[in-house]
């Protein structure tokens, strides 16, 4: 990786994604996880603090960029539940079929490379019935927004770790085979726009 995303972009991604407006949806969602639990895209761990330890058996934090491992260092130090680190991206996880009780995805949907893939296997590695937790931003409603997200997101990428604005979260974890139970939209209030429809819920494997 390069010295911006080794050094640089964890700063960057950490800083915006604990504004105190992402917070407040984070601590609706984490909280819920349960058992043993895989987070995709744990970056410097934002969510340790968040779950419950009355709750949780273990964490297992995927997490490929050596930066955001590093970011997350303070965060490990202070999680009051069991965390073990996977370095790997979302369309290699290393777990076993059937193995987790919950996935949690907060913010990096829009990341992954080969998103189908990627939810293909955490619909694998969830035990039968088990839960996936989703706090995501993207793709807005608002067919002018939209044309706003879909001729920034080549550029915002780049410079972004490679997130979309423009993503349909819904319909990716519906065609991965799951089936959304709950889901509120939103557009985040005094943030732009094109950045800022939010996508959060809950999505069972079936």
């Amino acid at each position: 990786m390069s010295f911006y995303e080794n050094h640089v972009l964890p700063f960057v991604i950490d800083l915006a994604c604990s504004m105190q407006p992402i917070m407040d949806l984070r601590s609706q969602v984490v909280p819920r996880c349960h058992g043993t639990v895989l987070e995709v895209g744990a970056g410097s761990g934002i969510n340790f603090a968040l779950y419950n330890p009355a709750t949780i058996t273990k964490v297992y934090a995927l997490e490929p960029s050596e930066g955001m491992r590093q970011k997350a260092q303070k965060n490990l130090s202070r999680s009051p539940v069991p965390v073990e680190w996977l370095g790997l991206p979302g369309e290699q996880i290393p777990l076993a079929d059937n193995s987790v009780d919950c996935v949690l995805l907060t913010y990096t949907l829009c990341t992954i490379p080969d998103y189908a893939t990627a939810l293909k296997q955490m619909h694998r590695v969830l035990k039968p019935g088990g839960q996936l937790f989703f706090c995501e931003h993207g793709r807005a409603p608002d067919a002018d927004v939209v044309k706003w997200q879909n001729r920034l997101t080549p550029t915002w990428k780049k410079w972004a770790g490679g997130c979309h604005l423009n993503r349909p979260i819904a319909d990716y974890i519906r065609e991965a085979g799951f089936s959304i139970t709950e889901q509120e939209n939103n557009y985040m209030d005094k943030a732009p726009r094109f950045v800022s429809y939010m996508y959060y819920g809950l999505a069972v494997k079936i």
